[in-house]
């Protein structure tokens, strides 16, 4: 059996795309640092099942009102680089917060629920338009006129999701077992500083983006 070339080439690039740091990225490698692998794992998997919201949007017409509509894609985009906002200023909190405690060997772990890691990605995937617009623009030039849109957007999806565990999940994985050196105090604040600065940054560019 043949591989389909259009899959082939989806994967390249879709891998290309995966490991692009983003804010993906970034919230992954602050919630390890805050909780530990499994606030990363869990993190992670928020992030790549909101992938399959896109597909489904996509796959019912609401995408497409997104890429047309510049009243409902300013909304989606308002409401993303707020949660990115808000989620920088978190980490900035956390940094400033630790700055006042008292010194201490390590900074201890953060006990945060699994749900809130979980939506905590998920919302960032959801809310990012340019997700939305790359499901309607980018995948339908891997799908031929006599494949079944659904089930091969479905395919596509899943490559992409499976990509993004494997990279999300190696950060994860590599930020948590170099814990030891980023719970030093000054360390932990400087990394929650710069991942809550690169957070508010990325929002505002999102925000103030054209379309």
């Amino acid at each position: 059996m043949s591989l389909d070339p259009q899959v082939v080439a989806f994967t390249i690039v879709a891998a290309a795309l995966t490991v692009t740091p983003g804010a993906d990225t970034l919230l992954v490698v602050r919630n390890t640092l805050r909780g530990g692998r499994r606030d990363g794992f869990v993190t992670m998997a928020g992030i790549c099942t909101g992938l399959y919201v896109h597909v489904l949007l996509s796959a019912l017409g609401v995408s497409v009102i997104l890429m047309h509509s510049a009243t409902a894609f300013t909304a989606l985009k308002i409401a993303g680089a707020c949660y990115l906002v808000w989620l920088g200023v978190q980490s900035l909190r956390g940094a400033a917060g630790s700055a006042q405690s008292q010194p201490a060997a390590v900074v201890a772990r953060t006990v945060v629920s699994a749900a809130r890691c979980f939506s905590e990605g998920f919302l960032a995937n959801v809310l990012n338009p340019k997700v939305a617009v790359f499901y309607l623009a980018f995948l339908p030039q891997f799908i031929g006129p006599a494949d079944p849109v659904l089930q091969k957007s479905l395919l596509l999806t899943a490559i992409h999701f499976a990509q993004g565990i494997l990279w999300l999940g190696t950060v994860a994985f590599v930020v948590d077992r170099s814990r030891r050196a980023f719970l030093k105090p000054a360390i932990r604040r400087w990394m929650d500083a710069v991942c809550g600065t690169l957070l508010v940054g990325l929002g505002l560019r999102l925000a103030i983006q054209r379309q």
